[in-house]
């Protein structure tokens, strides 16, 4: 996470190069960025690096305007799925 622009670009270029030091590269292609406000595509060593609206952490989704509705829906589907596996748990005797 970064404050800004400049800030970010500095970020990736340490684990660039902290992950050349052991062995690592970092994919550029792989790699996405999300802003909570408006920003220019930029490059890294020559390689665009792609801008997105919202994205997967561990199983949540995020978003770039901080909305939450669609993880609200489907951890209730979830939950829903779960009770109805359990319906007949709950109705034998």
């Amino acid at each position: 996470m970064a404050e800004s622009e400049e800030e970010l670009k500095s970020l990736l270029m340490k684990v660039k190069v902290e992950s050349e030091k052991v062995g690592l590269k970092l994919n550029i292609q792989k790699t996405k960025i999300m802003a909570s406000g408006p920003i220019t595509s930029w490059e890294i060593d020559g390689e665009t690096v792609e801008t997105v609206l919202d994205f997967i952490s561990l199983v949540s989704k995020i978003t770039a305007d901080g909305d939450c509705s669609h993880e609200i829906k489907r951890r209730l589907l979830l939950g829903r799925k779960v009770l109805t596996n359990l319906d007949s748990t709950f109705k034998s005797r």
